[in-house]
């Protein structure tokens, strides 16, 4: 079927290899590549073909699709890659790069005659195994139909941000977004903080704010995850929360905007990396606010 594409994915950690994952159940021919390679090897049970270079990863891709840690990150596979892509290959960057990364990216495109869509995810471990992302996407309308397959797979929903993928204008929304995220996650670790501090029943805050305006699924679902000691696996690491955190306080520095929240949210993500957490859900921020584990 015309469908039916050669993906590669190049950063199999927690996002990319659940990304993987549906495009090979969507039936798509999927290639794979991560530095670290046992993090992409057991994508081989779904069918996917491991590579061990990036260059050798996009053989043949209709689609190239990044999920690195950072814009450095990106910049530098995609270096390796590029020189093996056809011109018009369609690149879908889901990093979560900061605004200064994407032209950076876009210009790498151009300079090898790639398609480049700026495309971050909303979302988490479940819903991107699920196949579930909310997709963010910005890029021209002509090789639309190429990559609309790949987010289908992905995602229930794509939301795109514009026609042109080098102005950032999706990783915007996605920083936006993310203030949010790790505002809420914050200020669900400092209620059950305070209230351990206070002698006060978590249970009572729930109750007392239940089906109200206060209430909220979200800082329900975190709370669950300390107070049940589920931060392993993560949704959404706290290394990777932090370096998402930095991104969006420096996002407003160049905008002229300060973010208190964002830049106290970084630090106490930093705080609980340090400690041990650097790999537990983000919810684990909850930590940063003893001086170390409570039960050290």
């Amino acid at each position: 079927m015309t469908d039916k594409l050669t993906v590669s994915v190049l950063g199999t950690g927690i996002m990319g290899a659940a990304m993987a994952r549906s495009l090979a159940r969507a039936g798509h021919a999927v290639r794979v590549w991560n530095r670290t390679r046992s993090k992409a090897e057991p994508l081989a049970a779904d069918g996917a073909f491991v590579a061990g270079t990036p260059a050798g990863a996009v053989q043949g891709a209709d689609v190239v699709l990044t999920m690195l840690h950072d814009g450095d990150a990106a910049l530098a596979v995609m270096r390796e890659a590029a020189p093996a892509l056809r011109p018009g290959t369609a690149w879908v960057q889901s990093t979560t790069a900061g605004t200064e990364a994407v032209p950076e990216l876009a210009a790498l495109a151009r300079e090898h005659g790639l398609v480049f869509y700026d495309a971050p995810v909303l979302g988490t471990r479940e819903p991107a195994e699920a196949g579930q992302l909310t997709v963010l996407a910005a890029g021209p309308v002509k090789g639309r139909a190429k990559v609309t397959p790949v987010f289908d797979a992905v995602g229930a929903r794509t939301v795109w941000c514009g026609e042109d993928g080098a102005a950032a204008d999706a990783t915007r929304l996605k920083l936006v977004a993310n203030s949010w995220v790790v505002a809420a996650t914050a200020a669900a670790g400092e209620v059950l903080a305070l209230s351990e501090a206070l002698g006060v029943d978590p249970d009572d805050f729930f109750a007392l704010i239940e089906g109200g305006p206060l209430d909220m699924g979200y800082l329900r679902a975190k709370a669950a995850l300390v107070r049940e000691g589920r931060l392993s696996p993560p949704q959404f690491a706290v290394a990777t929360a932090a370096k998402d955190a930095r991104l969006i306080v420096r996002a407003g520095e160049r905008n002229g905007v300060r973010l208190d929240v964002a830049a106290a949210s970084a630090a106490r993500l930093e705080r609980a990396a340090a400690q041990g957490h650097a790999d537990e859900d983000m919810a684990a921020a909850y930590y940063a606010s003893f001086g170390d584990r409570p039960d050290d």
